[in-house]
Formats: C-alpha cells, structure tokens, sequence
C-alpha cells in the first residue's frame, strides 16, 4: 500500500480516525472527503507531512464526484449517520450516495471499493437505517460487483456513542432504561478491529466481492451490557423496563432535540438482534482475533465512575 492514493469519504468520524491511521501506517496516502474539514485538523498528525489531505466535500451538494477519486487506488466509503438531521437523511446518504461513490471509483478505473454498511442490514426491515443500509449495498455491488462490504454490529472504543452515552447517563440519573425489556442481543466489535477489516479488504484479493459481518467474542444482551458498564463504573442504578410504544413515545419528542438521545426508528432497531448471522463470513474469515469488551471499554469510561473519598 506503500504510496498508494486511498480516498476516504466520511473519514472525520468515529470509525473513520482509526480508518485513517491504519491506512497511513501502511504507507498509504490518504485523502480525506468531509463537509467540514476544520473538524477533521486531528487526523493529520496521524501520518508524516502531506501524508494525509483534507478536502471539503459534500456528497449531497456535488453532482460529480469524479474530482473526489481521481487518481486513486482505492477508495472506502464510511458515510452514515445513526439518525436524522437537517440535509442528513437516511436516503440520499446511505441508500444513493453508496452508488455515486461507486460509480464514480468505476470511471476513474480504482482498485478497489470497500463499502461500511450494519449487521442487520435489510431491504425488508420496517427501520429506515436498516432499509437504507441495505439499499446502499446494493447500489454498490450493481456497479462494482468485486467491492468488500463491511457490517459490523455495535462498534466500542474511546469515541463511541453506546457506552459514553450511558456512562454518562449513570452519573446524573438514578435508573437507566432497558427498552423492550432489554432483551435484544449485540456482539460489540472494537473499532480498531473494524478498521483493520477496511485495510485487508482492499488489499487482499480473496475477499473481492464478498461481505463480512463484524461481530465481537461475546453475545450480550442490552440489559447485559448496562449490567457490565454499572459493574464497571463501580455504580449502583436501577434498570427499568420500558416498553416499546412508551419509549417510541418519549423519543418522537426527543427528535425534536440538535442532538436526540433516542429516535423511534432507533427504537424499531431495537426490536432485532444485532448480531453475526449464522453462515456469514466473519472475522475468522479475515484472519483477525477480534478483542474482547474487558480489554479496551475500561480505560476509557473510568471518567463516568464513582468517586470514592481518599483517605486521609
């Protein structure tokens, strides 16, 4: 990968900074595509001088995305968001600009394309993020056929939105919700691991064409993982069942908030498991032992933890 030219859309993202690193250990020249480059200044110390470019784009505002891969090697497409806002709908973003981009990497005659999408992925599923994931892998593989496409389940690290948000929900309330009962089950994946699947598919030629389902070591359930985050942080909360139609209730109100705790389409989401089906390729099938949530979740939550007096 030495020198080769790897365009990145939605690299200023949680995932996308692991992303970046791991391309520029490997020699790679990487150009970043975001809508706000000022926003992304931390991912050039992460490769040596002019290793790593910023360019302002929009996929939503540029027609022509010919410009964006030009001379490329291989381009990987991280964009998606988790809910709506403004211009940022679940369409455009997750269900057409996947083909754009693919097109686009087409013409200028790329490598190869690796394309992020979600385990649970559905073009049937009653959830726009799920409906649309789907679409966008599909728009993909019309138009590169050999493209890796990667679906990870709930994805943990330093910058994650799962157990940052309740971490910091359990130092101010006194209970944490379990929607639906918190039955549904999740196989967290560590994003770095996720980030080590986007280098080997493109590099390696024996995953062309295929798609992965990323899922962590362990299954647990969502009342689990609150269990263990508690556990953990060393605090005692009382997790309280709530049931679908209170809690899709309570999030059509939180929709109306910049940045909303919850959705009703997050709360479809959580009807269904989010984990590794049964036959699909995996980690096992990329060569990576994916890392365990013990290793990594409490050197970073420890700052929502119970502070306990110093002796004197």
């Amino acid at each position: 990968m030495r020198n080769a030219v790897v365009t990145v859309f939605g690299g200023s993202g949680f995932l996308g900074r692991y992303v970046v690193r791991r391309l520029a250990a490997a020699g790679a020249r990487v150009r970043v595509i975001c809508r706000h480059p000022h926003k992304a200044m931390h991912l050039k110390p992460m490769g040596e001088v002019g290793q790593i470019t910023l360019e302002r784009g929009d996929v939503l505002r540029t027609d022509d995305l010919s410009r964006f891969v030009e001379g490329s090697t291989y381009v990987v497409n991280l964009i998606g968001i988790l809910f709506e806002f403004g211009r940022q709908r679940f369409g455009p973003l997750q269900a057409e600009a996947p083909g754009r981009i693919a097109e686009a990497a087409r013409a200028a005659g790329v490598e190869q394309l690796v394309q992020m999408s979600a385990i649970g992925a559905d073009p049937e599923s009653d959830a726009d993020y799920a409906r649309t994931k789907a679409a966008g892998e599909a728009a993909v593989r019309e138009v590169l056929p050999d493209a890796v496409i990667l679906r990870p389940s709930v994805v943990f690290g330093p910058e994650d939105d799962f157990f940052n948000r309740f971490g910091a929900m359990a130092q101010l309330s006194p209970f944490l919700p379990l929607i639906n009962g918190g039955k549904t089950r999740f196989q967290p994946v560590y994003v770095d691991d996720v980030a080590q699947a986007v280098v080997l598919g493109l590099l390696e030629e024996r995953l062309r064409g295929r798609t992965f389902e990323l899922g962590g070591p362990e299954v647990l359930t969502f009342k689990e993982l609150l269990e263990y985050l508690l556990e953990t942080l060393g605090r005692h909360r009382a997790l309280v069942s709530l049931p679908g139609s209170v809690a899709r209730m309570q999030a059509w109100f939180m929709e109306f908030l910049p940045n909303p705790p919850l959705t009703r389409d997050q709360i479809t989401l959580l009807g269904h498991d989010n984990v590794v089906s049964a036959g699909a390729s995996t980690f096992a099938d990329l060569g990576i032992d994916p890392t365990p949530l013990e290793m990594i979740v409490p050197s970073y939550v420890h700052r929502y933890a119970r502070r306990v007096p110093r002796e004197i």
